[in-house]
C-alpha cells in the first residue's frame, strides 16, 4: 500500500494555507480615473518613542531598528539612538507631513500606538 505522499508527486501544495498562485499572471484590469496606468500609496511608518530604551522601563536599548550596523543594547540611554528616533519624531515627520499638505497628496501612516501615545500632536 503506498503512502499519501508516494501518490502525491506535490505533497507540499495539499492544505496549505498560503494563496501562492494569485492572479495566476492575469490580474484584472482595475478601470482606474484617467486611465491612468499606475497608483502610488506613500506610507510613512511613525515608530519614534516605541523602540526599546530603558525610559520605557525595557532593560535596554533598542538594537535591531535603527540605521546602527552592529549596535549593541546596553541597560542604560544609548543617546546616538535615541537620537536617530528623536530626528524622525522632532524633524523627519514634520517635513513629510508638511510637503504632502502643500501638495494635497495623501499618505497612511502605519504607527505605533504607543509612539503616538507619546507624541499626540502629529495624531491631530
Amino acid at each position: 500500500m503506498q503512502s499519501e505522499q508516494e501518490n502525491n508527486p506535490w505533497p507540499f501544495t495539499q492544505n496549505y494555507p498560503r494563496d501562492m498562485l494569485g492572479y495566476a499572471g492575469k490580474p484584472p484590469h482595475p478601470h482606474w480615473p484617467g486611465g491612468a496606468r499606475l497608483a502610488i500609496q506613500f506610507v510613512l511608518n511613525y515608530e519614534e518613542g516605541s523602540e526599546n530604551n530603558v525610559l520605557h522601563g525595557d532593560s535596554g536599548s533598542e538594537q535591531f531598528l535603527s540605521d546602527i550596523i552592529g549596535a549593541a543594547s546596553y541597560p542604560d540611554r544609548h543617546m546616538s539612538m535615541d537620537s536617530l528616533y528623536e530626528y524622525g519624531s522632532r524633524a523627519g515627520f514634520w517635513r513629510i507631513h508638511n510637503e504632502f499638505q502643500r501638495r494635497g497628496l495623501t499618505m497612511t501612516i502605519f504607527g505605533v500606538a504607543m509612539a503616538l501615545a507619546r507624541n499626540p500632536e502629529v495624531v491631530q
